[in-house]
This record gives C-alpha cells, structure tokens and sequence, in this order.
C-alpha cells in the first residue's frame, strides 16, 4: 500500500504565489512511503523504497553565488547520491521574505532554507552574532567556526530555541564592503556620513560598534534613496552592490570586509524523523559539498565584477582601508556591550580565530 502524507493538489509551482501564507499551504515536505511485500532494509531511502521530495528555499537571485553555488550544489549532490531525494529549488523570495520562511521552516512547510544569521535571530537572537562585525578574520575563519566543533553549543541553543529546526552549514557569501561618495579608510571617517544599514538587530549594533550613523533603509529603496541623497552611503557585499548598480550612484567603494556576509543552511524539524539515515547523511554530504566550492565561487564573481567596474572606471576602489583600527574598535565595543549567551557565542568565535 502507498502512504501519502502532507500532499495537496494543485501544488503546481507556477501556481504557488510567493507569500508566507502560500508557502504554509501549498509547499510542505512531500513523503512517499512504499510499504510493499518486502521487509526492506530498515533504513528508508532508496532500497527501503522511500522517496523525498524537499524545498529549497532562499532570496537570492539565480545569477548569486548563493544559488549557482549553493543551492544548485546542494540539490545536484543530493539528487545525485540516488537515495530517493528529489529538490525543488525556489530562489527570488519566492517563498516569502526571511521571516515569513524561518516560520515555514519551523513548521515544516519549508524543508531547507538558506538564511543569513541576523534573520535567524528573531528565532533565537545570539545566533545574530555571526553576523557580528569584524567578528570573523576572514571567510576561512567563518567556515572553521562551523566545522570544528566551535559552534556545537550555537548549533544546539538554535535548535532547542526554534523547535527543532538544524543548522547543517554555514558559509561566508563574501565580505561586506562601504560604499559613499568619498573615500572610508578608518572609523573617523564615518563622523558625519548617514549610512544605510538593514534594519535587523545585529547590523544595527554593528553600526554602533563601528561608530556609523546607521539609517534604515528598504534593500528595493536603496539606489533611489542614495540617488536621492537621503542617505550617503551603504554597506553591502560586492555582488549585491552590483547586482543593484549601486556603483552608478556612489563614487567610492572602500574594501573595509567589515564582516563576513553569512548565510546558514538550516532544515526542517522533520529532518529528523522523516528521512532515512541514508537520505540524511546523503543530504548532509551535498551542504558540505556546497560549502566547499563556495569560497572559490564567491571569489570568482568578486574578481569578475572588480574587473568590470575597473575596466568601465564606473567607480574607484579604495583597498587602503585600515581595517585594523575597524577591528579593534569593534571588538572593544561588543565585549562591553554584549551580555550572555550573545556574549558567548561572540567570544566562542574570536576564541576559534587562528
């Protein structure tokens, strides 16, 4: 007999319009369940006869590291181990923005997610501080922190705090960088200049710890808000300044790599109680492979669009940035200003740092 669970018609992507609320109903975890004559071997997946079908969320663009790296990655090698997994790739915020989907994720609606670590904070607020400034050297560090055993208390106050959703990864998308219409060298140069932060606790804090004037702005408002002179500068990774031509309004972009921009692939509760051993440990193997070639993605598309904005003299680069001054002004100001397990899970990475 077949035993379907969490199915409902129409569920056609096309047809799935790109809300929490859509998500909640039409996009669960799909699990097929063969119960055959056979004993089958116990362990689900392909020879106990089981078949996933998994959603892959994130807002990225598909021209993003974060998708042809990253989410492409994680459902090639996992369709590729050939253990029942199928995954249905959702990019642009299809599935509602962070907030709406760390809720799907929670309630298994959404089986993965790739999430950047200021949103998982509003699920449980210290894991916002991997998004901490100058908290990491480098994206090696990032990637250490999370494969050494460094970030098992993180990884295990998540999960109890969000009801049982798992980080499996983490990667760094690329240091985040000033830019303005004059050059930033050193946190005096800040004094005075209205900056566009997201508006998410911990970038918030970071812009204090940096010494910025921190001024929200909407991502989709940002090119006319700085057009505008409403605001005079931003920060923002080199693809995502790119990718909304921030350069045709700014004149400097001043490589501060003030923090590593994080993302965390995080899935679903059922993960562990749905999928067979097999089909997790086949699922864990494709983040890691995802893990591994993005640094060398991100690097790539970075070079290309430094090559580009060079070639075009569309805008200068300052690389004489004295991020050692940025460094220890941060780090000064969380050890005073953070308290807890904030505080902890901040000093956990600058303990793991080389």
């Amino acid at each position: 007999m077949n035993r379907q669970l969490n199915i409902r018609p129409n569920a056609h992507p096309n047809r799935r319009r790109a809300t929490a609320a859509s998500a909640a109903v039409l996009l669960p975890l799909v699990l097929l369940t063969a119960c055959g004559g056979g004993s089958g071997d116990g362990n689900g997946g392909a020879a106990g006869g089981s078949e996933v079908e998994l959603t892959l969320a994130h807002s990225y663009t598909e021209d993003q590291p974060q998708h042809t790296c990253g989410a492409q990655v994680i459902k090639e090698e996992a369709e590729a181990a050939d253990v029942g997994i199928t995954v249905e790739v959702f990019p642009n915020s299809q599935l509602g923005g962070d907030a709406d989907r760390i809720a799907s994720v929670q309630s298994d609606d959404v089986d993965i997610d790739i999430q950047g670590a200021s949103a998982l904070a509003a699920v449980y607020e210290p894991a916002g501080v991997v998004d901490a400034a100058y908290a990491f050297d480098d994206a090696a560090h990032l990637d250490r922190f999370f494969a050494d055993g460094s970030a098992d208390q993180l990884k295990e106050d998540f999960k109890g705090a969000s009801g049982g959703v798992s980080i499996l990864g983490a990667w760094s998308a690329g240091a985040r960088q000033f830019t303005a219409n004059e050059p930033i060298r050193e946190p005096a140069d800040l004094e005075g200049l209205r900056m566009r932060f997201p508006g998410s606790g911990q970038y918030l804090l970071n812009a204090q710890a940096l010494g910025a004037q921190a001024t929200e702005v909407a991502y989709e408002e940002l090119y006319l808000a700085l057009q505008q002179g409403v605001v005079d500068g931003q920060e923002n990774p080199l693809t995502n300044i790119d990718a909304s031509n921030l350069v045709e309004v700014q004149d400097y972009v001043s490589m501060s790599e003030h923090q590593q921009n994080s993302n965390l692939i995080v899935v679903a509760p059922s993960f562990d109680s749905e999928l067979s051993d097999e089909q997790r440990t086949a699922l864990e193997d494709a983040v890691a492979s995802a893990v591994e070639q993005m640094p060398g993605c991100v690097e790539e598309a970075e070079q290309e669009i430094l090559d580009a904005w060079e070639q075009e003299g569309s805008v200068e680069i300052v690389d004489d940035v004295d991020q050692e001054a940025f460094a220890q002004q941060t780090d000064a100001w969380f050890r005073e200003n953070l308290s807890g397990d904030s505080l902890a899970v901040y000093e956990a990475i600058r303990d793991s740092a080389e």
